[in-house]
């Protein structure tokens, strides 16, 4: 398995992780079954979130530790907070110290540790105050209960606003990211045209994470749209599958590790977020930190989809 490190912060993380948003589909011991399968095949890094099923996924992520083939210190264990959503409150987003402190606290009992290996802030909150995350941040670390800090689905912009008052250097940013969500290429090989693809609508958010060092964790890597389904095997986009089972011969691997490998030959610090529950997926789908595709198949399958990009 491939491994990076994390925003080069000494996280040294498979390219390969495991997200654990539907892992309350299955029960306990179907669970532990995942970890090791993940495990098993060099993946040390799981990603959760104190909104995934009400914290229910953490609960289960924790309780299958405890019964897996390896140790809390052997992996990394990532939360993201900032998003309410229970019965006491509507959807919104909420970056005050209480919530962060209060939200990493309970999601540390429902993991069953004493600290986790990244806290990502979960979509940016428009009434943010960047001084009052940094005291949250500060008193998380000086607490030993986070060790490095980031974010997800911010553009630069909102980064900077943030890293100019939290001491910590923010390290990750989680996007959407796959073959079939490319904005954030398409726009910088637009640039100066005027058709639709060079309208950027991130800001910019591949050169800056290059520029700065920060990892990519790419969600939703085999999904279309906003959870619309998943494109691979899809008959919605055959010239895309046909070619991804041409390179999965070609390479004696799968479509999903074709996939995968797609994401990681971007040079960029890119981790994939898989979220599948199907131990056979998650070995499937680990193969693809083997690959390194040529600069000609990445090309090919970026033009295979299927709403037509092209070079201007």
């Amino acid at each position: 398995m491939k491994m990076i490190d994390l925003g080069r912060s000494g996280l040294h993380a498979s390219a390969i992780a495991l997200g654990v948003m539907r892992l309350p589909n299955l029960d306990r011991p179907r669970a532990t079954e995942l970890l090791d399968a993940a495990y098993d095949v060099g993946i040390n890094f799981f990603d959760n979130a104190d909104v995934y099923s009400n914290g229910k996924a953490e609960q289960l992520f924790g309780d299958a530790l405890k019964k897996a083939s390896f140790t809390r210190d052997q992996v990394l264990i990532q939360t993201k907070v900032g998003i309410v959503n229970d019965r006491k409150a509507t959807h919104r987003y909420d970056f005050s110290k209480e919530h962060i402190v209060d939200a990493v606290n309970g999601s540390l009992k429902r993991l069953g540790t004493d600290h986790v290996d990244s806290l990502l802030l979960h979509r940016p909150d428009p009434l943010m105050e960047p001084e009052d995350v940094a005291e949250a941040f500060l008193q998380l670390q000086n607490e030993g209960k986070v060790r490095q800090f980031g974010v997800s689905n911010f553009n630069p912009a909102q980064i900077e606003l943030l890293q100019q008052a939290v001491p910590q250097r923010l390290i990750i940013n989680q996007l959407q990211f796959s073959l079939m969500h490319t904005g954030m290429i398409d726009a910088g090989m637009h640039t100066n045209m005027a058709d639709a693809r060079s309208i950027d609508h991130d800001g910019g958010l591949l050169p800056y994470s290059q520029q700065h060092h920060m990892a990519i964790q790419a969600w939703s890597p085999f999904q279309y749209g906003f959870f619309e389904g998943v494109f691979i095997d899809n008959d919605k986009f055959p010239e895309l599958n046909a070619l991804l089972q041409k390179l999965a011969d070609q390479y004696t691997t799968n479509p999903n590790a074709i996939a995968a490998a797609w994401l990681l030959r971007v040079p960029a610090d890119v981790q994939v977020i898989a979220g599948t529950t199907k131990p056979a997926r998650i070995r499937a789908i680990a193969e693809a930190g083997d690959i390194a595709l040529t600069r000609q198949e990445w090309y090919d399958l970026y033009f295979a989809f299927a709403a037509g990009n092209d070079l201007p």
